[in-house]
């Protein structure tokens, strides 16, 4: 158990610092060849920092291991909303401007209720999946629709100014960062993986409450690091935005990626009644923080705590149950 431990711990933080790698070289690449700074921040960073989500997720089913790809994925998104934004909100009160992350807030409800309706019977199929990858481009082709057309917008202020204030590199040292990140991303995802099979092996978990909890944890890291940076710097926006569009890959690009490579075929009842119905209460709260109906939307430090209490209790009940049963 041991051994696994130190895995799992390796493959961690090999893979926060890949995507980390990863993200600052695609976005110098995108920079060079003059990429609206907005599309940067929704597509590359935004999404690029659920890169070790889609890793993961994609290297458990190539492995068998359906339960543990969709546990990451559900997992990742309650650790996004109730810890990620819980901690960010305390930092500092994040308040929302932009008329973009106001628009993606139900996006994300609606993408969230039919990924519920999806596995509603227990199943997710290699048509249902590749449904889902529609639905992720449609969503990249309207991200490089508004980027295009609200240069201007809070969210795309702040990102350029983010920009204009990281270390230039170079265009072969961007490529060649970016090359790096994703082989490490791959790597480590199999230290990872490997790892948290045999710990829950060991200790009579499943692998989808592993992938809930210890994974969901670790690959969140990315998400973690921008938005409390980002808050602390004073850009709502980003922090919040970050979340968004991480959620919206999750759900579209991660869970149909996995799911193409490994349809799934018995989905654990307790994913829908207990770990999606939790994301999505989550999801909808957020919506009702962050939209701001007849004023300007935030999350302030008693709402943050709610969220990290709600996490907190969710996890701890998850981990009790587990080694109870």
């Amino acid at each position: 158990m041991l051994i696994s431990l130190i895995a799992i711990i390796i493959g961690l933080a090999a893979l926060v610092w890949s995507a980390d790698r990863f993200v600052a070289g695609a976005s110098a690449m995108a920079n060079h060849v003059n990429v609206p700074p907005l599309l940067i921040g929704m597509i590359i960073v935004g999404f690029g920092t659920s890169m070790p989500e889609m890793i993961v997720s994609a290297s458990a089913s190539l492995n068998g291991n359906t339960g543990l790809a969709l546990g990451n994925v559900i997992g990742s998104n309650i650790v996004n909303i109730g810890l990620i934004l819980g901690v960010t909100a305390l930092v500092a009160p994040i308040m929302v401007s932009s008329q973009i992350v106001r628009r993606e807030l139900p996006a994300l409800v609606l993408i969230s209720i039919l990924f519920g309706l999806a596995i509603c019977d227990f199943k997710l199929s290699r048509l249902e999946s590749v449904g889902l990858l529609l639905g992720f481009f449609t969503l990249i082709a309207w991200s490089i629709y508004t980027a295009l057309r609200q240069r201007d917008d809070a969210l795309g202020i702040e990102i350029a100014s983010s920009l204009s204030t990281t270390d230039a590199m170079s265009m072969s040292k961007s490529t060649l960062w970016t090359a790096v990140g994703l082989a490490l991303l791959i790597l480590s995802s199999q230290v990872l993986i490997w790892g948290a099979v045999t710990l829950a092996a060991a200790v009579g978990m499943s692998d989808l409450v592993i992938g809930l909890t210890i994974v969901a944890f670790g690959t969140s890291f990315p998400e973690l690091a921008t938005s409390i940076i980002a808050a602390r710097k004073g850009e709502h926006d980003i922090a919040i935005g970050n979340v968004v569009g991480s959620n919206m890959f999750n759900l579209l690009a991660v869970v149909g990626v996995a799911g193409v490579i490994q349809p799934m075929q018995s989905i654990a009842q307790q994913v829908l009644i207990r770990d999606w119905s939790v994301m999505l209460a989550l999801t909808i709260a957020l919506l009702l923080m962050a939209y701001g109906f007849k004023r300007q939307g935030r999350i302030n430090r008693f709402e943050g705590i709610a969220l990290l209490c709600a996490y907190s209790v969710y996890t701890g009940y998850l981990v009790v149950s587990s080694t109870t049963s």
